[in-house]
């Protein structure tokens, strides 16, 4: 596409993006291409790689706003459907491809918006909300039906998909936050990372009744995690109007697995960044709300399994943060409930779907998943290429229809 871009055919090199993802407007600004695509490109072996993130994003957004974006083409129905759970990259991207075919489509979300991750999980700092709803109403455009506000295993059975439609796939997403194991968690003034973007970033009316209270004035913020979730919710804080804002992280930011781009941002903005820091105890007040975090100083040891420093704790370097808030921003789970909910269907020791990475299929027949439900918290690049395997694997299961 770059050719065609240096051309001024926009529209022609968007159309080269969208060929390889249902989501380039999104790749684009989201993946950390300084370790996918432009981390291999072989002009960054002479001098900078390629701005490949920066231009599908140009390109795609462009288009979008110009109201020219590829045709939505339709094969003639088939008397196929698919039941797709979750709204956000993975169901997306399964979504459009197998609509294209004539099959019926119906996503289901138990969110009041389309969009998961992308609408929900993501601030609109960095993800433009606009292009998120530009892409759901595609996929209505394509004839793909949503039915939102709607939680399997509650509103509706897993097992009744099964039976109304040909085919599922469970793309829900892992959306449960990871606990620290420390006493008063769930005191007023914790927030879970999701509970305090969602409601710092959105509003009322997009969310669930009972995240629909604004957030509290808070003047002071501490957030406890390392990675691209920790640094959306400092950036949120800092937003929000919070004086200020730090991070606590056990080990160095050398260590640290989000973005870099995404730290400079947080430093500019001014958040203090309390590194080879753990937290010890989370404290509370006289009527049980959050007062402050207990820390304690640690330095780096040998590797551990995941090959990084073991941070170890320094004897007598105990010490107290103040502050109005406390948000937990240290990771995802895939939701306990499955196991209730399609009990028949395999899952790993970590409560995530165990399925063939060639097909994505499961051990249940016409079921299928991919994105966080399979892999746990990733990428948006890596849900999409799930998309890809099942969508393929799909259409076969279906009889066909479809023409890559």
């Amino acid at each position: 596409p770059f050719w065609q871009l240096e051309q001024g055919d926009f529209d022609g090199a968007a159309d080269v993006f969208h060929e390889t993802s249902e989501l380039p407007e999104m790749c684009g600004r989201l993946c950390p291409q300084e370790r996918l695509c432009e981390g291999h490109c072989v002009v960054g072996k002479k001098g900078e790689p390629v701005a490949i993130g920066k231009l599908e994003t140009f390109v795609t957004e462009w288009q979008l706003a110009n109201g020219n974006p590829p045709p939505a083409t339709v094969a003639p129905a088939t008397g196929k459907s698919l039941a797709i759970i979750g709204s956000g990259p993975a169901g997306i991207g399964v979504a459009e491809r197998v609509a294209r075919s004539g099959h019926r489509v119906v996503v289901y979300d138990a969110w009041p918006v389309a969009g998961g991750l992308l609408h929900y999980g993501i601030p609109s700092f960095k993800q433009n909300k606009a292009s998120v709803a530009a892409r759901i109403e595609r996929l209505r455009d394509l004839g793909v039906e949503f039915v939102l506000g709607v939680r399997v295993g509650e509103d509706v059975a897993f097992e009744q998909l099964e039976r109304d439609f040909h085919a599922v796939f469970v793309a829900a997403g892992a959306i449960e936050g990871v606990e620290l194991g420390l006493e008063h968690e769930d005191a007023p003034g914790v927030y879970q990372a999701t509970e305090f973007l969602v409601r710092g970033n959105l509003p009322p009316e997009d969310l669930p009744e009972h995240l629909r209270e604004p957030l509290p004035a808070l003047s002071s913020v501490v957030v406890i995690g390392g990675g691209d979730t920790s640094m959306d919710c400092v950036r949120t804080a800092v937003r929000l109007g919070a004086e200020e804002v730090r991070l606590v992280y056990r080990r160095t930011e050398q260590e640290m697995q989000g973005r870099e781009e995404e730290r400079m941002h947080a430093h500019e903005e001014g958040v203090i960044f309390e590194f080879l820091t753990a937290p010890t105890a989370i404290l509370v007040d006289g009527e049980g709300a959050f007062r402050a975090l207990r820390c304690q100083l640690m330095e780096l040891g040998e590797p551990d399994e995941s090959g990084r420093a073991r941070p170890v704790p320094i004897a007598g370097s105990g010490f107290e943060i103040e502050a109005d808030a406390l948000v937990l921003a240290v990771g995802y789970n895939v939701e306990d409930g499955w196991g209730e909910v399609a009990p028949a269907v395999r899952r790993d020791p970590w409560g995530r779907f165990t399925v063939d990475p060639r097909t994505m299929r499961t051990n249940r027949p016409g079921v299928f998943a991919g994105g966080d439900d399979v892999n746990g918290a990733d990428l948006v690049v890596t849900a999409l290429a799930d998309a890809h395997i099942a969508a393929a694997s799909i259409e076969e299961w279906l009889g066909g229809g479809g023409d890559w």
